[in-house]
Formats: C-alpha cells, structure tokens, sequence
C-alpha cells in the first residue's frame, strides 16, 4: 500500500498536463500511486494520461465514459485509491520540488493527523511566482497536531482540496464525496476541517497553482457560477445535521457572505441576465442561514449584508459604485499629492544647491537603500573613527532603519532633509547609483565602491545581452557613471573590467574592499557568537548557501533541495541559504526555517540577515555558483564549492569574463547527486584544492588585508597621498578569523564525480 495517492483529474488542460504529471513523478519521495482521471476531455489529456502511464507503472489512467466535471472526477480517483493519504492536484497546476517528502515527514511528526494543510504559490504566465498572502497562518505553534477550534483562523485560507493531505480512512470513515457543480470544493473543505479530530499545518510552498492568462473557469462568464448556492445549502444542511458543530454557524455564515459578494462583484463571472438572479438568491440565502441575533461587523461587509437581506441590488450596486469613485477619487488625489511634492522638491533641490557646500558632510547609500551594508558601511564606519570632524549620514528607508549603527544619521530617500543632503554634502559614497537627478556639483565628491569583483558581464559589455539588459537605459548609465571622481577596485582584474565597461575619467583606487576587513579583524569569539546567533547547532559544519540571480528567468526558483541535501549528510551539515539581494526575504525557500524558529536545524533562511560578512565569518565553507561573493569568501582561506548545474545556460545569458569551472578554487558539481558527493566524501575540504584556492585569493584578493578601508579614508576624505598610505600586508602573513569546525578530511573516492584539479 503506498503512503500518498495523488489524485489529479484532467478536462481540456492538454497544455499543461504535462507538466502537471511530470512534477509528482519527478518527486524524490517515490512511495506514491498517481490517479490521473481523464473526465472525457475532448483534447489529448486522455492520450497524454495513457503515454505517461507505460512509462511508469506509479500512474493508474482513468478514463470515464462522460463528462462529469472536477467534483465527481475526483470521487472516481478516490474509488481507485489504495495509499495512507490521499492529495489532489488540479491537471493545469503542479507539485514543488521535495514536496511529498516535506509532507511525509511533517505527517510522521505530528503523529498522522487526519488532514495536513500545506502551503501553495499563484504562478502567473509571465513566470513571477507569489506566495499566498496568508502564509503567516500555517506556522507551527502549539501542539503538533490539534483541531479546528483550536486554529480558527485556518478558515480564513482559500478554500480549495489541493492545498491539502487527508487521511484515506478518515474520509472513508466520514463517507465525504464532491458534488457536481462549480465551487465544489466549498461543500467538502468546510465540512473536513470542522470533522477532523487532528489537523496539523505545514509552512511550505508545496503547490504552484497556475494562473492563465485566459481561460481560467472562475474567470469565464456562466450561468453555472450560480451553482454556489446549491454548494452552501449543502454546507449548512451538513451543519443540521451535526448539532455538535451548530457553534461554527455564525463564522461559516460570514465566510458565505464574503464568498457571494466576490462572486457577484467580480469581473466577468456573471453574465449580464444572471445578475439579478445571483442577487435575488443571495439575499435569499442570507435570511434563511442567518444564525439568530447575529450582526455583522461595522463598514463594509454590515452594508453588504443589510442590502442582501432586503434585497437592495440597485442599492448595492450604486454604493458598490461610489465605492470605486471613492477610492479612483482618492487615487487621482495621491497621485495629485505625488506630482506636487515632487515639483516643490525639485524647487527645493534647486535653492538648496546655491548654498555654499558642506566640506564636513558626507552621504552613504548602498543597494538601492537597502539598509547599512557592504563597502560603504566599512569606509562611513572608518570615517566617524579617524576623521571624527565628518559627519555622515546614510541614506535608506524605515524598513532597513534597523541596520543604522547608532549615532548615525538616517536620510529617508526623496525627503527635504535628504535632497539637502545631496545638494551640498561634500562627500557622496554608494555601491550602486545615486538617483538620476542628481546633479553633481563643482567640489563634490562621488566615490564609487562597486559591491563585487565582476564574474558575469557588466556595464557595456551588456549591449549584446538582452536577457541581462532589458532594463538598462545606456546613456543614463555613462551619464551616471560621468559623475564618478573614484573607482574603487579589489584587484587588477576588476581595474581593468570597470575601466573598459565604464568608460570616464575617474580615477581607480586599487585598495581591496573595505568590506571584508572585518575577516581580519574577528576573533574566535566573534565566529562563535554569530553562528550561536544565527541557530547553528554546536559542532556542526555550517555551509553558508549564496546563489546569484538568473537573467533568463523571472523571480527565485530553488536550483537545489537543501533539505534533501541536508537528510543525505546527515546532522553533522547546517546550511544558511541567503539569496541575492534582488529577492531579499520576500521568496520563499522550500524547507528553510528562520534563525528564531523551530525547524530542523539543518537549513536556516538567513536571507533577513543585515551583513553577508557575519554569514561568512560563521560559515566553516561556502557553497555558490556564479555568486562574486566566492572572491570575498576567498579571503578566509576557507573551502568553496561551486555549483555549476546550469553553467553553460548562465554564460550564453549573462557571459563572463573567464570560465569559473575551468580554473576553480574548490570542487565543481553539476548535479544534486554530486553535490551531495562532495561533502559526503569530504572532497569540499580535501588538501588538494589548497593550492588552486591559493592561487584564487593570490588573483582576487591582493589588498584585502584588514585596512581597505583606512587606505580610502585617509586617501579621499583626509587628503593623504598615495606613498602615506597603509601598506599592503603580503598574503602570507595575514591571519584571517579561523573556521569554527573544519573536520579532517577524508580520502575521495577514485570515482568521485565532481571535477578536482589535476
């Protein structure tokens, strides 16, 4: 007997049946059946459902002699299904990667509850992914298992079958079926979640459930969608006949009215004749389930509920209506705001710059004011310490006001203070770009620190990458680049890079990045109070995950299941996944739990965390692709493991300027499996890869040495020339912070499959 049958019906989703049954089979958990129901799709799903299945005896085909619609073509999988549990999958959605495996696992450690709620992402046909809005609801807090009323608020996520694992016996037991109709999925959820006597949650994204572009059926204009009547009448005539459930009438009451108003408000469901209908059977249905003495709460939904029950549809919609005016109304009147704050700021930039310039401020922004990071935070920290007669202020948003060490000034973008600020500041420092109207004034200096040594084409070299360039404006970018006095640059290879891709008349300061001069200046004791910080158990080697972002693909999708990797190494491995900066914390991370939450302990979304430099300072190795962050890595003489699955796609978008895999500083991988290799075998820290990461940090670490930062200070903002400066320290006498746990290696196997230096 399986553990899961996965039920998927399938009507007229010939284009993306595929994809649908190819995301269970492909599932690393492999104790599964696959009923795929053909509901007499006039299309090729019955074919395509055949194919699938002489290829893998997991799929058992259905095919039914009429057209029944999605309800009843899931009863008919159910009558075929012999596993633990039972999940449906819509024929146009697909399963995420590791998805049976992560609700194997939570149903074995909640002690097999009855139904498990899981997480799911809308996935629209331009490829962005978002995650439900109310994924808060389904952390884990409490017992593992528990019932409805323990958890109400769980009625508040959509009400569908797929978001869902259900125990087989328990709905034998129960005796639950779909009806027919559309909105089938009201009369079974509701009634489950109040029967189950275990429930458990599951803080995943287990489900993509697609959204086309046309062609949806909530989307079409029917007479069937009056068919939700018919699904809440069964609803409460199951609550009749439960009267030990009679206390949820009220909530599903209120879910009922809520549910009717998106119904007849949205766009394009209703067909022009049905409306009075829909409207005439709601208020019907709000008279007749009205629990006794129940008011709905002030505002909106009072109103709504008052003109349903007397019937009031003009009324309802005329103030639906003045609704939309209210709020276009308000819309046009921000927007108003918008355009003449702008106009009175301009005028303020304007007066602002005939003012004589401040020779004692200086402004500090970095990733578009994301906050106190990278080489700017090093060189403003430098500056209040050896030339305490600057005063600095930092650019950046409420969100990130946290980052600011304290004392240190915050400038909100597009406020007075900080247009001010820009107009007569006599220093201005940033790893990205300043705003494009900005106009830089005849004294003013405009550091720029740049944020990595460059792997992947930059700047000009774009010209010929549309994939990596379709939002660059080129004249806009040398206008910008114009208003460079310095470029501060980490090694000759990125002189020469920024000097050719940005072509001014700045001058290069070959310093090193003041951003890893903390690697040279943290103790042990630094290393152990992170890694306690950030959750990693004691003796275990902590990876530190940092893959970069994909031009040719649209927001974050996992390239790697860290949770699988971590159960394949076992408790010895942690691994810290942190993102590029242009996904930030919004993404999800399939498995990854948070420094302060419970979890495995083996995967830690860190990708809150304000400073990269503690994530590698904690990390006994790194783990990347094509990430700069490896060159900054390198100065702590500690392993790198290179990631390369998709190398030969990433180089023909992005290009780059060498071949990280022919000359690596560590071990190669091109798969999962021999990921998983390279650390089972600790082939990531073997000693032959001493000597080509020697030569790595030789290449792109030369002046990394503990004082990038006060090379740049006392060279811009204290006027030294360039023979008083700090001298370079010689790579092998700096001692950078020692890895807290680096096990012996031992012997790879002659097999091994990722590339090792010959």
């Amino acid at each position: 007997m399986p553990r899961f049958s996965v039920i998927v019906p399938a009507y007229q989703v010939q284009p993306y049946l595929h994809d649908c049954l190819r995301s269970v089979l492909a599932q690393d958990f492999t104790d599964f059946e696959l009923i795929a129901v053909d509901d007499r799709s006039p299309d090729a799903c019955g074919s395509i459902i055949d194919d699938a299945a002489a290829r893998d005896p997991r799929v058992r085909p259905v095919h039914l002699s009429d057209n029944v619609g999605l309800g009843p073509a899931r009863n008919a999988g159910m009558g075929q299904a012999t596993g633990d549990y039972v999940l449906f999958l819509d024929g146009d959605d697909t399963l995420a990667p590791g998805a049976l495996r992560a609700v194997a696992e939570r149903l074995a450690a909640a002690d097999e509850p009855e139904v498990l709620l899981f997480d799911y992402a809308r996935v629209y046909w331009t490829g962005r992914a978002v995650r439900n809005v109310r994924a808060e609801l389904l952390r884990q807090s409490g017992p593992e298992a528990f019932r409805l009323d323990d958890r109400p608020e769980l009625l508040r996520l959509l009400m569908v079958a797929w978001n869902k694992a259900y125990r087989r016996d328990f709905l034998e037991r129960e005796g639950f079926t779909f009806p027919p109709g559309y909105y089938e999925d009201t009369p079974w959820t509701y009634p489950v979640l109040l029967t189950a006597r275990s429930l458990a949650v599951l803080d995943r994204v287990c489900v993509h459930y697609r959204q086309r572009r046309r062609g949806g059926i909530l989307r079409t204009p029917s007479r069937r969608h009056l068919d939700v009547f018919d699904q809440y009448d069964r609803v409460f005539r199951f609550l009749d006949s439960r009267p030990d459930l009679a206390h949820w009438r009220p909530a599903l009451f209120q879910r009922m009215l809520d549910h009717l108003a998106a119904v007849f408000t949205a766009p394009g469901r209703l067909p022009r004749g049905a409306r009075a209908e829909f409207f005439r059977r709601a208020g019907a249905h709000h008279r007749r389930y009205r629990p006794g003495g129940a008011t709905s709460p002030p505002g909106r939904a009072w109103w709504r509920g008052l003109l349903l029950r007397i019937g009031a549809r003009r009324v309802f919609q005329f103030l639906r209506g003045a609704d939309r005016l209210r709020r276009r109304a308000g819309e046009l009147g921000a927007a108003a705001y918008v355009r003449l704050r702008s106009v009175a700021l301009r005028a303020h930039y304007r007066l602002q710059r005939l003012r004589p310039l401040d020779r004692r401020l200086a402004v500090f922004a970095a990733y578009w004011h994301k906050g106190y990071a990278c080489n700017p935070a090093a060189i403003e920290a430098k500056v209040r310490e050896i030339a305490p007669h600057i005063r600095t202020a930092w650019v950046t948003t409420r969100e990130y006001a946290h980052t600011l060490p304290p004392g240190v000034r915050r400038l909100h973008p597009g406020s007075p203070a900080y247009w001010t600020a820009l107009a007569r500041a006599a220093y201005l420092v940033n790893n990205v770009n300043f705003t494009p109207r900005l106009r830089k004034r005849p004294g003013q200096i405009h550091l720029q620190t740049h944020h990595g040594t460059p792997l992947k084409h930059m700047g000009l070299d774009l010209l010929d990458r549309p994939a990596a360039a379709r939002s660059i404006d080129f004249n806009e970018l040398l206008e910008r680049v114009d208003r460079w006095d310095y470029s501060l640059s980490a090694n000759r290879h990125s002189t020469l890079v920024w000097e050719r891709v940005y072509p001014s008349g700045y001058a290069t300061l070959e310093y090193g990045f003041p951003r890893n001069d903390v690697f040279h200046r943290a103790t042990p004791k630094d290393v152990a109070r992170l890694r306690e910080r950030l959750g990693v158990p004691e003796g275990t080697t902590a990876v530190l995950y940092a893959p970069t972002h994909r031009d040719y693909q649209r927001g974050y999708l996992p390239r790697l299941d860290l949770e699988r990797v971590a159960r394949a190494l076992g408790p010895g491995f942690t691994f810290l996944v942190r993102p590029h900066y242009f996904y930030g914390a919004r993404e999800p991370f399939h498995g990854a739990h948070g420094p302060d939450e419970a979890g495995s302990g083996r995967v830690i979304d860190v990708s809150g965390h304000a400073s990269v430099e503690e994530l590698c300072l904690a990390a006994d190795a790194l783990l990347t692709d094509y990430s700069s962050i490896m060159f900054d890595y390198a100065n702590l003489d500690r392993p790198i493991v290179i990631h390369a699955d998709d190398w030969d796609v990433y180089r023909a978008a992005r290009g780059t300027y060498f071949d990280i895999t022919a000359a690596p500083p560590g071990p190669v991988s091109r798969s999962e499996g021999e990921l998983i290799d390279v650390f089972a075998t600790s082939a990531w820290c073997d000693p032959r890869y001493d000597a080509p990461r020697a030569a790595f940090r030789a290449r792109f670490c030369p002046h990394d040495d503990g004082r990038a930062a006060e090379r740049v200070v006392r060279r811009i903002f204290l006027g030294a020339a360039s023979e008083a400066l700090p001298p370079v320290v010689p790579l092998a006498d700096r001692r950078p912070a020692p890895a807290a746990c680096r096990p012996a290696p031992a012997p790879a196997p002659a097999e091994a499959s990722a590339q090792v230096p010959s």
